[in-house]
C-alpha cells in the first residue's frame, strides 16, 4: 500500500479489505514463481551484498516499505533476512501483526522514513509505489537510498508495458476497473528504463532486471529492478 496519494485515497479502502488483502496476497506469491525467484535474489544479494553489518553487530536489516498485510515481510524472513514491514494504513499494520507476532510492523510514511542515514541493508517497495505520481518518484528513491547503507540493495516491483499514446518512456496511468471504488488511487506503470534511471540519479545502480507478461487478474506486466547503493558513496541529493 503507497502513501504518497493523497491520505483519503490510501486509507478509505485500507480499513475495508485489509483481511481480504491479506488472503490474496498470499495465494498470489505462491503461483508467481518469477516474483518468489526475484525476492530469494533481493534475499541473497542482501546477505552477501558488502553492506557489512548493523549498528552493534549482526546483520542488516531490510524494510518492506509498503507492506500491507506482512505477507512479503514474513516471506523474507523465511529466507533468512532480517525483515521489518512499514505501510501508512493502521488497518494493514494491525493485520500484519496479528498474522506475524514475531515480526515487527510500523505505521509510517515510506516517502520520510524514521530511519537513519544509510543503516539497511536493503529496501523492499513490492508493487507500494505504484500509486505515486511519477513526479513523486525522484524524491521516493532518493530516500530509499538515503536510508541504505553503502553495498546495500534496493528490488523495485512495479507494473509496465508500452506507453501508449504519449511520449516513448512516459509513465501511464492504468485504465480503472468498472468497480473501482471513487476512493481507490490510480495505478501508474512506467517502461523499465525510466525506473532504473530514476534510480541511478538517486545513486542507485542496476543489477537487474525482469519483466513477466501478467497473469490471472492482472492487467499490465509486471516488472522488477534490483538496484544497489555504491560502497562509500554518498546517496544522491
Amino acid at each position: 500500500m503507497t502513501d504518497t496519494s493523497p491520505p483519503h485515497a490510501v486509507r478509505a479502502p485500507s480499513r475495508a479489505v485489509a483481511v481480504d488483502h491479506a488472503r490474496l496476497a498470499a495465494a498470489a506469491l505462491a503461483r508467481r514463481p518469477l516474483d518468489r525467484a526475484m525476492l530469494a535474489a533481493f534475499a541473497e544479494c542482501v546477505r552477501g551484498g558488502g553492506a557489512g553489518e548493523g549498528p552493534g553487530g549482526g546483520a542488516r536489516a531490510v524494510a518492506d516499505l509498503g507492506c500491507g498485510p506482512g505477507r512479503i515481510t514474513a516471506h523474507l524472513d523465511g529466507l533468512g533476512v532480517r525483515a521489518f514491514g512499514v505501510d501508512l494504513s493502521p488497518a494493514m499494520v494491525a493485520v500484519a501483526r496479528r498474522t506475524y507476532p514475531g515480526l515487527r510492523f510500523e505505521v509510517g510514511s515510506m516517502a520520510a522514513l524514521d530511519v537513519a542515514d544509510g543503516v539497511l541493508g536493503g529496501v523492499l517497495a513490492w508493487n507500494s509505489t505504484v500509486h505515486t505520481p511519477p513526479p513523486q518518484l525522484p524524491a521516493l528513491f532518493a530516500e530509499f537510498a538515503r536510508v541504505l547503507a553503502p553495498g546495500g540493495h534496493a528490488l523495485i516491483a512495479f507494473r509496465t508495458g508500452e506507453a501508449t499514446g504519449g511520449a516513448t518512456g512516459e509513465a501511464r496511468v492504468l485504465p480503472r476497473r468498472a468497480t473501482a471504488s471513487p476512493a481507490e488511487p490510480d495505478v501508474h506503470r512506467a517502461p523499465p528504463d525510466r525506473i532504473a534511471g530514476l534510480l541511478a540519479a538517486a545513486g542507485l545502480a542496476e543489477v537487474a532486471r525482469l519483466v513477466r507478461e501478467p497473469d490471472a487478474g492482472e492487467c499490465s506486466p509486471q516488472g522488477f529492478l534490483l538496484a544497489r547503493r555504491a560502497r562509500g558513496d554518498a546517496p544522491a541529493g
